[in-house]
């Protein structure tokens, strides 16, 4: 993105001893989808609620259109009113005793906007989300999915610099939140806001971002655009968390060259410059073909194990390079037994830092 919207850096935020996040920095641009991901306990939830004013960091700094909302090094800490920002949390945060006009016109009567601007206002963001029609109904007789739409409509009602969403969908069914990701993207990408999303789901960060940030334990592993982090995993954490990857142990030996501990030497692709310490290289289940291909990287193996899952088999293939995970769309079977050839390409077959 050409413009920065907001900027943290260096920032740091304790309880007690324990440090939360540690030196976190990263920028996020005008119009831009930006998604922290990470396991419980990351550090993820407590970056964005600093964003929006609700942490107290210790150091570090935190800008929103270049004027800063948080800085250590000049004691300032602007209040969360005060930010621009608007947030849509993970328990919707619907007040139950009102109508659905009523919680979104919410935020607009906090700032004292006129009642004629206010109707406008609530129509224009009810109609974003499709919720128009059900704006006299207590919210109290909303499904979980409408409840969602109210919070979305009530974050983006007073047009806010930055929307934060703290894991909005996590509290729906598999199939309504598979839904909720196409309307949240679309709704975004329309209005053109500037947003920064928290998930552990990996699936839904893929889906929805623009930008990945991949956090643990209070660091951030990689920054890139999804298919970057998919494709090109720095570290053993990113490929083991994000997405479904074979780790490979052996050793780096220059020259895109890796040879394996049971002896197989692999042409590999590196998303970082090889300083010859490397030990480990991922290969994705999805990447993988059970026949011969032209190319490098083609090793004997044979079916262990076949599972069933519906929109892909997953097989667990016997062969020198270890037990590997190769998953398949559910077309041309194949038995236990069965001998096969493993083929995948030296730009799949990743070479992870050490």
């Amino acid at each position: 993105m050409s413009e920065t919207r907001i900027e943290v850096k260096d920032l740091v935020i304790r309880y007690g001893d324990t440090t939360a996040v540690n030196g976190v920095s990263f920028t996020v641009g005008r119009g831009e989808h930006l998604t922290l991901l990470g396991p419980s306990g990351c550090g993820k939830t407590t970056t964005l609620r600093a964003i929006a004013g609700l942490e107290q960091p210790v150091g570090g700094s935190i800008r929103i259109d270049g004027q800063a909302m948080y800085d250590a090094d000049a004691r300032r800490n602007v209040p969360t009113e005060q930010r621009g920002v608007s947030m849509v949390f993970q328990s919707y945060a619907v007040w139950p005793h009102m109508t659905v006009f009523d919680n979104v016109a919410y935020g607009l009567r906090v700032r004292k906007q006129k009642d004629t601007d206010v109707v406008g206002n609530v129509a224009r963001a009810l109609d974003l989300v499709q919720m128009r029609h059900l704006a006299d109904r207590p919210a109290s007789k909303l499904s979980g999915g409408q409840q969602q739409r109210v919070a979305l409509a009530r974050a983006v009602a007073f047009s806010p610099t930055v929307v934060l969403f703290d894991e909005p969908l996590s509290n729906l069914d598999a199939k309504l939140r598979a839904e909720m990701r196409v309307e949240l993207r679309e709704l975004q990408r329309r209005l053109g806001i500037t947003s920064v999303y928290v998930t552990h789901d990996q699936e839904e960060a893929l889906a929805i971002s623009d930008r990945v940030i991949v956090m643990n334990v209070g660091v951030i592993e990689q920054i890139g655009t999804p298919e970057d982090i998919y494709n090109r995993p720095r570290s053993r954490f990113v490929a083991d968390f994000v997405g479904s990857a074979n780790l490979i142990k052996g050793r780096f030996l220059g020259d895109s060259q890796f040879t394996t501990e049971g002896g197989v030497t692999l042409k590999v692709t590196a998303g970082h410059t090889p300083h010859g310490k490397e030990s480990e290289v991922a290969v994705r289940t999805a990447y993988i073909d059970l026949e011969p291909r032209p190319g490098e990287n083609q090793v004997p193996g044979t079916v262990r194990q076949r599972l069933f899952h519906g929109d892909f088999v997953q097989y667990v293939i016997d062969s020198a390079l270890g037990a590997l995970i190769v998953r398949r769309p559910p077309v041309n079977l194949l038995e236990e037994g069965a001998a096969v050839t493993l083929s995948f390409s030296p730009e799949h077959c990743v070479l992870l830092e050490a």
